[in-house]
């Protein structure tokens, strides 16, 4: 990673709170060269993740908007940047508490899992930060990492602690009500519960495990609880010994689901057949469709930003 080319990014500062403070330019270069057949119906043969921008520290929280920007954060510094449907990356707002995954409400208030500020907090429009949740009662977060909101406004947050992983140590996946301050947990037994995302219909909730190969899914309820909750795909191509660093999730309009891992973008299907992986120059965080009729892919990866030309489509819903 130290030898890949880096490129100067041009800030200038204004405040957090007023919205915009640096302004990118936007690059595009090839990455990593895919398989020559790519995987049917969702990535053209020969297509090639292209790097957009590089120099961030790392990567994560992808969020396409409606515009066919994308929100994403630089978790280390304590960002959060905006790229714009013209190609330039603005500065959205500094000291973030090691904000990671972000969402958008209807209102187009932003969305960010703290995980140092073990919170989740919410930037309406006119840049005002508030805290929507800071965990349960006398159990705080310990690190909340990644967050989906579902069709009531009600939150699915996972919670899966600080690095270094703790032997033991209990890691929670939560539902928030819309308009409840205190989530309830809905799963206590997953090692390290990282990215998630529900079905295009909200009856399906998916989960990954950074440290193992699983990925579940659970029937959501009514009142936002799940049930039945089962192996929905086993992840592939895990090196021996090796966590299988599962992390963010995208979501596109035929239900099948990309899971960034440290083998790449695994994709796979509605019902958890997997279909191929997209590889990209450096280990993905994260990824999120947006672009025009949300048919780009972008992936969070390291240091840099990609993007990918799809055949397949984002859903038609807001944000992820």
């Amino acid at each position: 990673m130290q030898t890949q080319r880096r490129f100067a990014i041009a800030v200038l500062r204004t405040s957090a709170a007023a919205g915009a403070a640096a302004a990118v330019g936007l690059i595009v270069l090839p990455a990593m060269a895919q398989s020559p057949a790519g995987i049917a119906s969702v990535t053209a043969a020969g297509a090639e993740p292209q790097l957009v921008q590089e120099g961030f520290v790392f990567t994560e929280g992808p969020l396409g908007t409606a515009d066919g920007g994308l929100y994403f954060s630089d978790i280390r510094p304590n960002r959060i940047y905006r790229l714009e449907p013209n190609g330039k990356i603005a500065l959205v707002r500094e000291q973030t508490n090691g904000a990671n995954g972000l969402a958008l409400t209807r209102d187009g208030d932003l969305l960010a899992a703290e995980g140092d500020g073990k919170r989740i907090s919410k930037r309406s429009r006119d840049g005002t930060l508030a805290t929507v949740t800071e965990g349960i009662a006398g159990k705080p977060f310990l690190a909340p990492n990644d967050l989906i909101l579902d069709a009531k406004g009600g939150m699915y947050i996972t919670d899966p602690g600080p690095r270094p992983v703790v032997p033991g140590r209990i890691a929670y996946v939560y539902y928030l009500p819309a308009g409840a301050k205190e989530p309830i947990v809905i799963d206590d037994q997953i090692a390290r519960p990282n990215g998630l995302t529900l079905t295009r219909d909200g009856r399906t909730l998916i989960v990954d495990d950074t440290l193992g190969p699983a990925v579940y899914a659970y029937d959501v309820q009514p009142d936002g609880s799940v049930k039945n909750k089962r192996v929905f795909a086993q992840l592939r191509d895990i090196p021996e010994g090796k966590d299988s660093g599962a992390d963010g999730m995208a979501l596109d309009r035929e239900d099948r689901v990309y899971i960034t891992t440290v083998a790449g973008v695994q994709v796979f299907d509605a019902a958890g057949k997997y279909l191929g992986t997209i590889k990209v120059a450096r280990q993905p965080a994260n990824a999120a469709f947006s672009g025009p009729d949300k048919r780009v892919l972008y992936i969070t990866a390291r240091e840099g930003l990609y993007r990918l030309d799809m055949l397949a489509q984002g859903p038609d819903r807001i944000g992820k």
